[in-house]
């Protein structure tokens, strides 16, 4: 089943995003562009340096002469190892001003990956504080490509331009004239379920999910951001939105403590913010304790995991003059769809609805092949309620990885009828279907789907079932046994105190799982203290790390009709 949307719209030439921020500058140059925290005042209300868009525009100037001094050149490859807050927004800006390519890798992945990921990207240069430069001399094999070092301060707060009001600031030059073809960035994906990957973006690319994101949610230059992903705040200076700079870690985000981004939003009247279910559920548990509401919040976006029914629930509580909402998407293409509150049910084990296909996008599901396939002629879409293959078309599509030729083949659907060029479909490495009111719905990873004798168990539709128990909040399904005599199991992440209590356990489980067709086969369950998950969101479940867990580890089985 297809949503047809007009997937091969495209920019116009010169669409490099940083140009946006000249633009801003000029619209609104006394508006505040960013505030970032720097501690507390007498009165416990967050301090912030606050910089306005023509501030902002200066910074991202200085950050441009210093790169130029330092041999930094359109096209260059340039590792951005930097604080968020002010040093990441005013240098990745600076790099597309000149046209150089910003590459950005996520430190939580673990060192042996993240040094794989800068040999394989081979930047010119290298952005980064004093632990990166650092780094970069330790492990010189890996950052041997590096000929050009820039230091930059670990400080969120550090800036290049002259504070002193009395100082007109000098706004940036002109931005590089980069073709919407013309590489832009590489981001890597997270690697949750696979060795991370360099993911290339295109200017015009970058200049769509501006669009998309701006016309799907409404929003408009003046409103208040408070991005708990530090890559999302790269957005707004293009958007017009003032950026909050939370009080996060992001090398270990669900350690932050809910009662400062509580504060924060309350305190400068935030109108839209971006984090995983996990961040946010931690919020709305801090709202219910403390019976908080969040009047100013006009939207929450929710991504990075399917949306847990208890937040889509209690969403409704602490935004009274709001809604949470959840764009699909991946590194690789976002936003694909996307879904509110209010057209969601929250007693659904029928997997988590992703919503219609936005405006430009295009999607489709078809049948589940682990090979590459070479043509998009070749696919057929398959019936509403048939669960399948999801694959996506549109303007935010990526169509290619860096470097990695037979990744890309395995991702990337060619459509030769596309009146685009070289337009691609992306296997989004999800299973889902449509509904028949057009609505799309997420099963789970491809890859993490359990095949047996007796048929295919889907992670999301079968977690659903057992987080209904009020101690399995967070579960995760698994094959275990050898491939020919593969069994489903679940791995609830708890602590039990003893074989008697796990046993009890179990039995309640079971009875939750023989109430659905779907869940009736499932006899085995783990449990296991703390769930590993991914660095970025913290919403991610590494199920086939519990997987290989699961083998050395102590499995429950009961059937309470004996």
């Amino acid at each position: 089943m297809t949503q047809n949307g007009s997937p091969d719209a495209a920019p116009a030439p010169g669409a490099n995003i940083s140009r946006h921020l000249g633009r801003m500058a000029v619209a609104q140059p006394h508006v505040a562009a960013l505030k970032i925290p720097r501690g507390r005042d007498a009165k416990g209300e967050i301090n912030y340096l606050i910089l306005s868009f023509r501030e902002l525009d200066a910074e991202v100037g200085a950050w441009c002469n210093r790169f130029t001094r330092a041999g930094i050149r359109p096209g260059d490859r340039t590792l951005v190892m930097v604080s968020q807050g002010l040093p990441l927004i005013a240098s990745v800006f600076a790099l597309f001003n000149l046209g150089a390519v910003p590459v950005v890798i996520d430190p939580g992945m673990g060192r042996k990956a993240f040094l794989a990921c800068v040999e394989h990207a081979q930047p010119r240069a290298l952005v980064g504080i004093a632990m990166a430069q650092i780094a970069s001399r330790l492990f010189p094999t890996a950052f041997r490509s590096v000929a050009v070092r820039v230091w930059a301060s670990g400080a969120l707060t550090a800036r290049l331009t002259s504070p002193r009001r009395s100082v007109t600031p000098i706004p940036a030059p002109p931005a590089f004239a980069a073709l919407p073809s013309d590489l832009a960035a590489i981001l890597f994906t997270s690697g949750s379920t696979g060795a991370p990957k360099g993911v290339c973006y295109e200017h015009g690319m970058f200049e769509a999910q501006v669009r998309l994101i701006r016309e799907t949610y409404g929003i408009t230059p003046g409103e208040i951001d408070l991005p708990l992903l530090p890559i999302f705040a790269l957005f707004n200076p293009a958007l017009g939105v003032t950026t909050i700079i939370p009080e996060i870690d992001p090398r270990r985000p669900a350690a932050f403590n809910p009662a400062h981004i509580v504060q924060a939003i309350r305190q400068e009247k935030v109108t839209t913010s971006f984090g995983s279910p996990t961040l946010w559920r931690k919020i709305s548990e801090h709202c219910q304790a403390h019976h908080i509401t969040l009047p100013t919040l006009r939207r929450v976006l929710c991504a990075g995991a399917a949306v847990p029914a208890d937040l889509w629930k209690s969403s409704r509580d602490f935004l009274p003059n709001g809604s949470l909402h959840s764009p699909y998407g991946a590194t690789e293409a976002l936003p694909v769809t996307s879904v509110a509150a209010s057209a969601v049910d929250p007693v659904s084990v029928r997997g988590a609805c992703v919503g219609h296909p936005v405006r430009e996008m295009d999607a489709r599901v078809i049948a589940i092949s682990d090979g590459p396939i070479t043509s998009f002629a070749a696919t057929a879409a398959l019936p509403a309620g048939e669960i399948g293959e999801i694959i996506v078309r549109g303007p935010v599509v990526t169509k290619t990885y860096d470097g990695l030729p037979d990744a890309t083949r395995l991702a990337k659907i060619p459509d030769s009828a596309a009146t685009q060029p070289g337009a691609v479909w992306h296997r989004m490495g999800d299973c889902g279907y449509f509904d028949s009111d057009g609505k799309l719905w997420f099963s789970g990873r491809k890859v993490e789907r359990v095949v047996t004798a007796f048929g295919t168990f889907h992670t999301e539709p079968c977690e659903q079932v057992f987080r209904r128990h009020p101690r399995a909040a967070r579960c995760a399904l698994i094959g275990i046994g050898d491939p020919e005599k593969r069994r489903p199991a679940v791995v609830v992440e708890a602590t039990v105190k003893d074989s008697s209590a796990a046993r009890a356990f179990t039995r309640e489980l079971r009875v939750l799982a023989l109430q659905h067709p779907h869940t009736q086969d499932i006899k085995v369950f783990y449990f296991h203290e703390k769930f590993p998950v991914d660095v970025r969101h913290n919403a991610k479940i590494h199920r086939l790390t519990l997987a290989k867990w699961a083998r050395t580890a102590t499995g429950y089985q009961s059937d309470p009709k004996r």
